[in-house]
Parts: C-alpha cells; sequence; structure tokens
C-alpha cells in the first residue's frame, strides 16, 4: 500500500513540474503582433521608472511590444524549448523597435520560446512582422495630447493596410490612454481573423493619445 501512495505522490509531483514547465513549443494556431504607442506607454509607466525608451533623444512612436503565438481560444506561455536563450547583442539589436533590451528579453522567455524557432530566428521574424505593417503616420504629426474614439486608430491602420479586414485588427486602452495595436498573423505573416478572445475592442470614445515628444 505504501507503494501505492509513494508511486501516487511521484505522479502528482511529475505532472505539476511538467505543468510548470510550461507549454510544448511550436505549437499553436497564429500570431498576435502588438504594437504599443510609446509616449502613451511612457506616461502612464515608462516616466516613473525612468525608462530610457521615454527619453527626450528618443522618437518612439509605435513600437513592438511582441510576436506572440496564440491558439484559437487562449494562448501558450513560458514553453518548453530546446533554443538556447538570446544572446545580449540578440536583445541589443531589437532595442530599436522594441524599445529597450529588456524587453526584448521578456518577450522571448515568455512568447518566443513558445515560436518552436531559434531566438535569432524569432526575432527575426518579429522584426519582418513589425516592418510589414504600415503604420500611419499622422499620428507621429500629433503636436497635442488629444482625446479620440479608439475606432479612429483602427481606422487609420485599416486604410494604411487594404490588405487588413475589421476582424484582423483590434485596439486596446488602458487607464483611459489608447495603449495597443494588435494584427492577427499567420505563420507566414498574413493577415488572419483573430479569435473571439484577442477580438475585443476598446470602446473608448475619448481614449487620451500623447504626442511624441
Amino acid at each position: 500500500m505504501r507503494q501505492v501512495i509513494s508511486g501516487l505522490v511521484l505522479w502528482v509531483f511529475s505532472a505539476i513540474s511538467a505543468l510548470a514547465d510550461g507549454e510544448k513549443a511550436g505549437e499553436f494556431d497564429y500570431y498576435v503582433l502588438s504594437l504599443s504607442w510609446s509616449p502613451n506607454w511612457c506616461a502612464r509607466e515608462g516616466d516613473a521608472r525612468q525608462s530610457d525608451q521615454c527619453d527626450a533623444r528618443h522618437d518612439h512612436g509605435w513600437v513592438l511590444h511582441g510576436l506572440w503565438p496564440q491558439f484559437h481560444q487562449g494562448w501558450p506561455s513560458y514553453c518548453r524549448t530546446s533554443e538556447a536563450p538570446p544572446t545580449r547583442r540578440m536583445t541589443g539589436e531589437m532595442q530599436d523597435i522594441q524599445g529597450s533590451a529588456g524587453l526584448a528579453w521578456h518577450q522571448w522567455k515568455k512568447h518566443g520560446s513558445c515560436s518552436g524557432l531559434s531566438a535569432n530566428d524569432y526575432f527575426a521574424l518579429s522584426r519582418a512582422a513589425y516592418e510589414g505593417v504600415q503604420r500611419p503616420p499622422v499620428f507621429r504629426k500629433l503636436d497635442t495630447s488629444v482625446k479620440l474614439p479608439a475606432s479612429v486608430v483602427e481606422d487609420a491602420f485599416l486604410k494604411a493596410n487594404p490588405a487588413l479586414e475589421p476582424d484582423m485588427i483590434t485596439i486596446t486602452c488602458k487607464q483611459g490612454y489608447i495603449e495597443e495595436v494588435r494584427l492577427c498573423l499567420s505563420r507566414d505573416l498574413v493577415a488572419v481573423p483573430c479569435g473571439r478572445d484577442v477580438i475585443r475592442d476598446c470602446t473608448a470614445k475619448d481614449a487620451q493619445f500623447d504626442p511624441i515628444r
């Protein structure tokens, strides 16, 4: 009897350990490309952190938050992978579009590890996804903070990217600010419809949008 109990205990701990290691790398349905408006992030939390991303010498607009493997419902994270973590050089080279090497490292650890790609290939794909989206220039021309409906941001991206349909993009808000633009892409970076748990647009009519400083 003791052997049975002991075996059961070992099985439970093994199961818990397997769950703690995260999902298996490479198993997902599509990607979510997340773009963050840097001035809004800086106003909400970056300035308080004294983040270098918010330093006046930079002119960050839409930065790459991340490229996230996604299921049709839910998403994997912190996956088991045999791929080596990125080097400091790799994360440093992403700073121009991600704002900081620290964010690049975090995105690999949480999301890139689930892609089934090497760190180098994941960052290359992330850059290709970022550069494949036309970011409307109108937002960089703002010289003062404005209040606007979140739908205005979505409409601007739809106009700038004719291949996009409304069910392939969503706008999020946080603390009264426009937060992110999220686009759904296939593994080949072709725009695809988003799952139900992604396509939840911000409905704010007066979201804050700050200019590049």
